[in-house]
């Protein structure tokens, strides 16, 4: 008899996807998803697809319930397959005890017949952990800090450019604004980097271009002359990997800077020009009055580019000839200066087919680089293990900055939001995903956070116990602040003390990460509320490290009797403050 209670149309799993994803070379985990509160169990059964048969019946394990989002119920399993071959089914029940079983075929009743049928099971023919997504183990580990490189320090005034601002934090730079900056600025401050407890060093590009940004590269081979040469650069990664710092660049390969000899070519030489294929050119010629708006050259557009900016000419790289220069420029600075990472500008607007390729080359060269996509939205597209190992995890991020800033919605709904976005991905790249609250493309978070110190600490605190590896903008933790580019560039107020009480907040989370990785990393991770505030657990064997949040109302919170507070305190023992954390480890 045919079940008709269950709402079919919320049972959903899709192989070769997030919801099964491999954990060891023997071990693979595996989701599904129902409408919310409609099943009370779901059951995997399991077998070696050559093994499943009415003599020898699939092996039914129980799957954990995760949580909803409100709209479904998710489910999750790990389990070990000798073989390294599996075929699957989900047995699954209703509160009424109605019974029924979805696979490759869809639904069936549950009766002998269905259930030793392997044609309706989900297949997963091998386990090949070369197309999984697992990223470099180091990346788990790390804590990484965003230089601006023209802003961070300036360590060597020979170099500075022509008419370079005197170094004033409380400035107020504009978009062509030079203070002198550089890669000496870097070295100088290692130091200081080691003591707060950073291992992660991602700089923004550093390539020769006209602009303080540099991403309107005019020469990838080169370092610009107001950051130094190849030998400083040589000097910074050496010291970094001596202090046990990764080192990422920033590759812009979505485009170049129209200064470049390249483009300049194109422009003289039009359709006779060797690189006129290399572009997105929709009519000739290409020249622009310097003085050309991005609003003006939208009308016209004669070739295609970054947004509407003119100055910044779109690389087309569907072209055979510039996926070969642009992996040959990203192979000299892994071969030539063993870099560790690679951070991709507009990565979602490069065709997939270039990705792959890219990528291909580089874990050829370094099997242990890390690579990083700009993608402001969801990404599972990247993140199939073919292209990059996370994202900028900005759409994560943008709730939480959302929920501890806004408060317009309620904590259930904020955990639902997490929820669906850690659903997205497998757990694996969860923890690739690179977590930030600021950066180079949004204001200061201090400044969004209209100066509640207080309240940007909490963010903090909630981002540097998420699953995926935290990046800190320069001068965040002297809470520095500035609003939207420019302001959010201005140059690093070395006049503050290293000592004040962000500092020592941030110093003191750095180290909890550190020293809670394993958990904080691999662990599973599980929301609540008591209604008013969040409550974080990550659990990993039988270690759990907890945070719990306060909204604007103070919090009565009851620890258990074996809590060791990591950081944060209770007003008389019992209270937690409005807008702050306590983070503490369950013994």
């Amino acid at each position: 008899m045919e079940v008709i209670n269950m709402l079919k149309a919320g049972i959903h799993h899709q192989p070769e996807s997030a919801d099964i994803s491999l954990v060891s070379d023997n071990q693979v985990s595996i989701r599904i998803k129902t409408a919310c509160n409609d099943i009370k169990q779901v059951t995997l059964i399991s077998a070696d697809p050559y093994a499943l048969s009415m003599d020898r019946p699939g092996k039914r394990t129980e799957m954990t319930y995760l949580g909803n989002d409100n709209i479904y119920d998710y489910w999750q399993i790990t389990i070990e397959q000798v073989t390294k071959r599996l075929a699957y089914a989900f047995l699954l029940k209703d509160e009424q005890e109605n019974q029924i079983l979805y696979g490759d075929q869809r639904f069936y009743e549950v009766n002998d017949t269905s259930l030793h049928n392997g044609s309706n099971f989900f297949k997963l023919p091998y386990f090949h952990m070369i197309d999984s997504n697992q990223g470099p183990a180091w990346v788990k580990e790390t804590v990484w800090y965003q230089i601006f490189p023209e802003r961070f320090a300036n360590g060597d005034k020979t170099n500075d450019p022509k008419d370079s601002l005197p170094w004033q934090a409380n400035i107020k730079p504009a978009p062509d604004s030079f203070f002198g900056g550089d890669l000496q600025g870097i070295i100088d401050h290692l130091d200081y980097l080691q003591d707060l407890g950073i291992n992660g060093l991602y700089l923004t590009p550093i390539f020769s271009a006209p602009t303080n940004h540099k991403y309107d590269t005019t020469d990838y081979y080169e370092i610009d002359t107001a950051f130094g040469n190849k030998e400083t650069l040589h000097t910074l990664i050496a010291e970094a990997h001596k202090r046990h710092m990764h080192v990422m660049l920033d590759a812009v390969f979505n485009h170049i800077g129209d200064k470049s000899p390249i483009w300049q070519d194109v422009i003289t030489n039009g359709q006779n020009s060797r690189y006129a294929e290399w572009f997105h050119i929709n009519q000739f010629p290409v020249a622009i009055d310097e003085q050309v708006t991005d609003a003006t050259f939208e009308k016209h557009y004669l070739y295609d580019t970054f947004a509407f900016t003119p100055h910044m000419p779109k690389w087309n790289t569907s072209n055979v000839e510039v996926q070969q220069y642009l992996i040959n420029v990203a192979k000299y600075w892994v071969e030539n200066f063993d870099i560790d990472a690679w951070r991709l500008d507009v990565a979602n607007e490069v065709d997939h087919h270039f990705w792959r390729a890219f990528r291909s080359a580089m874990v050829k060269l370094k099997p242990d680089i890390y690579i990083l996509g700009e993608i402001w939205h969801t990404a599972q597209a990247w993140l199939d293990g073919s292209q990059f190992d996370g994202v900028m995890n900005y759409a994560y991020m943008q709730h939480i900055k959302d929920f501890f800033l806004t408060e317009q919605q309620s904590p259930q709904n904020f955990i639902n939001q997490l929820k669906h976005e850690l659903m997205l991905y497998s757990d694996q790249t969860n923890r690739m995903m690179f977590n930030l609250l600021d950066s180079h493309d949004t204001a200061r978070i201090k400044t969004i956070a209209k100066n509640d110190e207080q309240v940007v600490k909490e963010l903090l605190a909630f981002m540097f116990i998420q699953p995926g590896t935290p990046d800190i903008y320069y001068g965040t933790e002297l809470g520095m602040v500035g609003g939207d580019d420019p302001d959010n560039r201005r140059p690093m107020d070395w006049q503050k003390d290293d000592e004040n009480a962000m500092y020592t907040y941030m110093k003191k989370l750095i180290g909890i990460r550190h020293a809670y990785a394993d958990i904080l990393s691999d662990g599973r991770i599980e929301f609540s509320t008591d209604g008013d505030g969040v409550i974080v657990q990550r659990i990993k064997d039988n270690h759990i490290v907890k945070g719990i949040f306060a909204t604007n109302a103070k919090l009565m919170v009851n620890l258990e009797s074996t809590a060791k507070v990591l950081l944060g305190t209770l007003d008389e023992g019992i209270y937690l403050a409005p807008k702050t954390a306590i983070i503490y480890e369950v013994l």
